[in-house]
């Protein structure tokens, strides 16, 4: 009997260990999904990156313009896509190795603003565009990678810039209006987010985590 019960449990935490493992999306599935964050001229040209079968990152694709994209991680709920400008690759590059290695998102920030301030990582020396499209799982075709019912906001980074330097709010006043976040430091950059209902008076949560 004991042996039975134990033969069921094994049985069911396999199944359970089978349910959890992430699926992951063939190349081209990953490539289309990825590029269609990026301005449609600008797509067929950009650098992708998705997820090999174990779930790690990996290069799917090498382009020819200045924007390098992300297909969604297949380790996390929801789906989070974009592309940015290749002047941004050593901050964000530096970013996924410190989450490869455990660190929290306070101690990456603290580490990447200490290489920064010493040199050892490069930032951006010009304004730099960060596209994100975010959405639901449910809304993800797994034949074609698009996303539908997505939502997109658009970031660009200068590095210590102040709301003195450009003029910009350090908080939204009005909806889908660009504003300045963390002004003065190694990650500064300007906000752009449309409002996810246009009925709305007031600006939904626009903070991320790169």
């Amino acid at each position: 009997m004991k042996k039975a019960i134990l033969l069921s449990l094994m049985v069911l935490i396999g199944f359970a260990t089978e349910a959890q493992t992430p699926t992951v999306l063939p190349e081209a599935v990953q490539i289309n999904m990825a590029s269609q964050v990026a301005p449609e001229k600008d797509r067929e040209a950009v650098t992708v990156y998705g997820y090999d079968e174990s779930g790690k990152l990996k290069l799917l694709k090498k382009g020819t313009n200045n924007l390098i994209c992300l297909a969604d991680d297949p380790n996390k709920k929801g789906v989070h896509i974009s592309c940015y400008s290749v002047k941004l690759e050593p901050f964000m590059a530096r970013g996924r190795e410190l989450i490869v290695e455990g660190k929290s998102v306070p101690e990456m920030r603290e580490i990447r603003k200490k290489e920064a301030e010493e040199g050892s990582l490069q930032l951006p020396d010009v304004p730099s565009m960060l596209y994100v499209l975010d959405g639901e799982e449910a809304n993800l075709n797994q034949e074609t990678g698009e996303l539908t019912n997505g939502f997109e906001r658009y970031v660009i980074y200068t590095p210590y810039a102040t709301t003195e330097s450009t003029g910009l709010p350090d908080a939204p006043f009005a909806p889908g209006m660009p504003w300045l976040m963390d002004p003065g430091t190694h990650r500064a950059h300007i906000m752009v987010t449309p409002p996810r209902d246009k009925k709305k008076n007031k600006v939904d949560d626009m903070g991320h985590k790169h």
